[in-house]
């Protein structure tokens, strides 16, 4: 944000000039963090890395990186998450000892199942017992806090000197941004914070411990994939997890049109490919269509580029049996996993395997393809979906979809996060930046949290502040940021929006609001059918009424504008038009919209919860 600007929303400045003196030992983390090019940290105060604070603020000013104040650590993490997804350049943040790690945890779940990397520092209370206050540094120690999130983050440390700390830094960021990424923890002695260490070490520059370049394929594994890609009669693409990346996403429509591919993605993932293209398939993801599960059956190769959840998509499809296809997959997924957490999933029949990542793979089978009839011959293209009109007494959830569509007209748009209602393929797309995907660990509460991130990457990108290299690095100038959230995961994460509206981040909430956790009411529903109980029942212990929330109200408390609810079709392009023009004109709008409970079957969100 500009120097000049003035007002709550300005960033935060010291308001004395920093004098030279002694250093400090965070003095030395604060200058290794801005070697490490991190524009930002969300945080929530906390003593126990108090001597950093200071450090971020009296040494560097409170830039580069600039401190982001949450009210809740787990909103912390999931901004710098949501950050990363929008800009493909991660950013910082600190949690407050054991206690704010485990507020955090599960922000850190969901970004280690999205392979995003954030960079996580906490502290502890003094290691050496002599130094500890008494009862609160006790409580606020532990032995090995990393262990708290080892089996889902990359990697954890705690140095106990200050050259340590400035490797340590050096490490996890490589290590983090290395594919497939994933968050890290580094865990600061708050003595080693406090200790003076008069002159500064000589710190390491960024520059020597760059990740190391991406991997090329295996030549004899990539001619045989292309080769049988060139043979096939019925190829089928998978497009998965995938950057942001405008060459990559012309890459992958190159390579489907070579092919005559008909292509298949997951709105877990974001946009891989334009929705409108003839290619782009059936609806897939969680719970395929029908249509879908068809495909996978009937084509004779399979290009998986990191799908999630591959051996799910057989299964769907296929049932017991494999699938009758040759398989090739391009994944490093199988690089980071110890057996904690199932994130895996299941293990899929695999005839090539490409060891890289998917963008690497597909620009390496490119210049090996040669010319060929299309594939499917005879194929009809998929139909575009049918939303409802507005109209009626009631707003079905995709009647909301039409209608923000409507409300939004020609604008660029970049929707952060969807609700389970909407089907695969609801949402439009045709740029990388048009749907950023989900939250990676199914973890409800952290859709504020990520909107807040992926909107302020987008207002730097706007304003021309974007890190380069970034796999979003200048391609969300000028898009409107819109989440649509459950009432769930609305109001488990709402002070988030606190943040947004102190630093001036733009944001449009959507709430899709059926006053339920109601993906759990069809879990009910289906326990009762399997145990032949009362149906009418599966409501208890579910519904979100007496008194329903006011979500305005709670929008409004943050300084944001609430609009809602809107319970009628006919209320919702007014309001709509108005929340647009709120965030156009710098604000973070909430639209409180009261939709019909109904969405897709109960296995399509087997564990899943909200709204």
């Amino acid at each position: 944000m500009s120097d000049n600007a003035t007002g709550p929303a300005a960033v935060e400045r010291p308001v004395l000039a920093n004098e030279p003196g002694d250093y400090w030992g965070s003095d030395a983390v604060a200058l290794m963090l801005r070697e490490l090019d991190l524009p930002y940290v969300a945080l929530n105060p906390g003593a126990s890395y108090r001597g950093l604070h200071d450090s971020l603020v009296n040494l560097l000013g409170n830039r580069d990186p600039q401190m982001l104040l949450c009210l809740h650590e787990e909103h912390a993490v999931a901004i710098a998450h949501g950050y990363f997804k929008a800009t493909g350049h991660p950013m910082g943040a600190i949690v407050h000892s054991n206690v704010g790690l485990m507020h955090a945890t599960m922000a850190i779940f969901n970004a280690w199942c999205d392979r995003a990397p954030v960079f996580v520092l906490g502290a502890t209370g003094p290691v050496d017992a002599a130094k500890r206050r008494p009862w609160i540094d006790w409580i606020h120690t532990a032995q090995d806090q990393g262990a708290l999130i080892r089996n889902f983050s990359k990697w954890d440390d705690q140095p106990a000197s200050v050259p340590a700390a400035a490797e340590s830094l050096l490490r996890a960021w490589r290590m983090m941004m290395t594919p497939p990424r994933g968050p890290v923890y580094v865990c600061l002695d708050a003595a080693l914070q406090e200790s003076r260490i008069g002159e500064l070490p000589p710190l390491p520059g960024a520059s020597r411990f760059r990740p190391p370049a991406a991997a090329a394929p295996d030549p004899n594994a990539l001619a045989e994939a292309a080769a049988l890609l060139h043979r096939a009669e019925r190829p089928l693409i998978l497009v998965g997890r995938n950057s942001r990346e405008e060459s990559a996403w012309r890459l992958r429509i190159e390579l489907a049109e070579a092919l005559g591919a008909v292509v298949l993605t997951d709105a877990k993932a974001g946009a891989g490919f334009p929705s409108r293209h003839r290619l782009h398939g059936p609806p897939a993801g969680n719970n395929p269509s029908e249509a879908a599960c068809a495909l996978l059956r009937e084509a004779d190769a399979i290009l998986s580029l990191d799908w999630v959840d591959l051996a799910g998509a057989f299964k769907a499809a296929c049932g017991a049996e494999p699938p009758s296809a040759k398989v090739i997959s391009a994944s490093l997924d199988h690089l980071v996993h110890n057996g904690w957490s199932m994130d895996y999933q299941g293990l899929p029949p695999v005839d090539i395997s490409l060891a890289v990542e998917p963008d690497i793979a597909v620009a390496a089978l490119l210049p090996l393809l040669k010319p060929r009839a299309p594939g499917w011959a005879g194929r009809r293209p998929t139909p575009p979906p049918q939303l409802p009109a507005l109209g009626g007494e009631k707003i079905p959830p995709l009647m909301l979809a039409a209608a923000l569509r409507e409300a939004l007209g020609n604008r660029p748009t970049c929707l952060i996060r969807s609700p389970l209602a909407w089907a695969n393929n609801t949402w439009d797309v045709a740029h990388p930046l048009d749907a950023l995907g989900g939250d990676g660990g199914g973890g409800i509460g952290s859709g504020p949290g990520m909107a807040i991130g992926a909107a302020l990457g987008l207002r730097d990108s706007a304003q021309g502040g974007s890190r380069s290299g970034g796999q979003g690095a200048g391609q969300g100038a000028g898009r409107l940021p819109v989440a649509v959230l459950g009432d769930g995961d609305f109001l488990m994460g709402a002070t988030a929006l606190w943040t947004a509206v102190h630093y001036g981040i733009p944001l449009l909430v959507v709430v899709s609001n059926n006053n339920s956790f109601f993906n759990d009411e069809l879990h009910q529903d289906r326990m009762a059918r399997q145990r032949n109980r009362p149906v009418a029942n599966r409501w208890i212990g579910q519904r979100i009424a007496d008194p329903e929330p006011d979500l305005g109200m709670l929008a409004k408390a943050q300084g944001a504008e609430g609009f809602g609810p809107i319970r009628r079709p006919d209320e919702l392009p007014r309001a709509l038009r108005a929340a647009i023009d709120c965030v156009e004109r710098g604000g973070v709008a909430v639209v409180d919209v009261r939709v019909e409970p109904g969405y897709a079957p109960v296995d399509s969100a087997a564990t899943s919860r909200g709204g």
